[in-house]
């Protein structure tokens, strides 16, 4: 079970995207917590032979993050210590990233957006057997149903870059896989 995470914006910018990853056409897979993100980027990885890139679990492992918000029980990400990390490991290669937030990553580092949806009463029973306390599972069920994802996605992105993939059964998962790596064939190439 992962963490939601709030964000800590910075005023400062650290001016250190000055690279740009045009090489790499990186995979971003978002959606509310439990829409199913980390497994399906395990899949598209074990498919592909790419890196699977945890976000949650980087600002973890790197305390990329400003303490915890006690009240929603979640890390405090930090944008900019989150988008310096993250850019030194995706200079490397082709990465499927996997996160639940998508507006302040950098438009050009992503080829492909795939945006999980998940029916609120399947995404309401994950994150209860996640152990969440009924205030974040009421938060997160809410996002889903105003598409919060979703909208910062369409927001963040080129129309032609978002994808908008159903989650609800391991089918899904499998077919949403399938689809995903037959992009990046077509586009990135395997390895």
């Amino acid at each position: 079970a992962s963490d939601v995470y709030t964000r800590q914006v910075s005023t400062q910018s650290t001016g250190s995207f000055t690279h740009l990853m045009a090489q790499h056409q990186h995979v971003l897979i978002t959606g509310t917590p439990g829409t199913g993100k980390t497994s399906l980027a395990e899949y598209v990885a074990s498919l592909t032979g790419l890196p699977h890139i945890n976000v949650s679990n980087e600002i973890k492992e790197h305390a990329l993050h400003d303490g915890r918000d006690e009240e929603f029980d979640c890390f405090i990400f930090n944008d900019d210590k989150v988008l310096d990390h993250l850019e030194d490991l995706l200079k490397v290669r082709t990465s499927i990233v996997d996160f639940h937030s998508c507006d302040f990553f950098p438009e050009r580092w992503f080829g492909l957006v795939v945006v999980l949806r998940t029916d609120n009463s399947i995404l309401f029973d994950r994150l209860e057997k996640r152990g969440y306390k009924k205030k974040k599972v009421s938060e997160n069920v809410t996002a889903e149903i105003m598409q919060v994802v979703l909208e910062e996605a369409r927001e963040s992105y080129k129309e032609e870059l978002v994808w908008e993939l159903e989650s609800n059964t391991v089918e899904d998962m499998e077919k949403n896989a399938e689809k995903i790596a037959q992009w990046i064939k077509q586009h990135v190439g395997f390895g």
